[in-house]
């Protein structure tokens, strides 16, 4: 197996997984935190209408899935403030609405129908020297706005009625919080896909969540096991030849399972 990291696709997989682990920690705390996670499904599911729209118009698809969920995120949170119109009622319209016009879009595409398999599961094998780029400038940027900003999202994620006494301009936070989770969401397709990618964002941080409630250490341990889930993932993949996403999620499954097992001991 060593000598995989003599491949450039492979060595790529490597650094795709350290900045994809890094973004979806972060981002990913702020999510399970926040119990955001059913906007993380319906973002990540009204993605499909943006790949399908992609397909249709015979253009990047993830660049037209990204353009997708930002309007999904932004609808969802303008629908949901603006028009008194339950939080999750919103998701389920914009859930639904993605995945009908992702159907119809690639029904109607011309010529053979698209190969939705990377897109739907993941193929982290295949991701590009583009695709670092844009993970890692997204990485980056999730980064510095956590440590110039951190003070300022908390307070408005968890006391937004104090966020305001204090002056901060709370609702573009919130927006633009959207923004990065669906950006986030969807530069990770390539990794899991979009029917595992939810668990990329939420089973590392409830992992280390039942050790501590310290949002940092609760990103710095959600880093570390999303990297080492990702690897470990990679490993069992080649050696069983199946699927990398579905390998990695079952790594980060199995890494729960074991710490809720550590404790249950510990405390028994």
């Amino acid at each position: 197996m060593i000598d995989l990291f003599q491949y450039t696709f492979f060595q790529y997989a490597i650094l795709g997984s350290l900045l994809t682990a890094i973004a979806c920690g972060i981002v990913g705390t702020y999510i399970v935190s926040r119990r955001l996670v059913f906007i993380c499904g319906g973002i990540t599911h009204a993605s499909f209408g943006g790949l399908g729209l992609g397909f249709y118009l015979g253009m990047n698809p993830i660049l037209s899935a990204l353009v997708f969920s930002l309007l999904s995120a932004l609808g969802v949170e303008w629908v949901s403030k603006s028009h008194h119109v339950r939080e999750d009622s919103a998701i389920a319209g914009f859930w639904s609405l993605g995945m009908a016009l992702g159907v119809i879009f690639i029904f109607l595409t011309p010529g053979y129908a698209p190969n939705l398999s990377a897109y739907l599961f993941g193929n982290i094998l295949m991701i590009s020297r583009t695709d670092i780029i844009w993970i890692g400038v997204l990485a980056v940027l999730v980064v510095l706005l956590f440590c110039f900003f951190l003070r300022p999202i908390l307070y408005t994620a968890f006391d937004r009625e104090f966020a305001l006494t204090q002056g901060l301009p709370v609702k573009w936070i919130e927006y633009g919080m959207m923004v990065l989770i669906a950006t986030t969401i969807v530069l990770s397709i390539r990794l899991v896909g979009i029917m595992l990618l939810m668990s990329l964002l939420t089973l590392p941080q409830i992992t280390v969540n039942l050790f501590t409630a310290d949002f940092k250490k609760i990103i710095w341990g959600s880093i570390g096991i999303g990297f080492a889930g990702c690897i470990a993932g990679l490993f069992l993949s080649y050696s069983l030849d199946v699927p990398t996403g579905a390998c990695i999620i079952l790594i980060f499954v199995l890494l729960f399972l074991l710490a809720k097992a550590f404790l249950y001991f510990i405390r028994k």
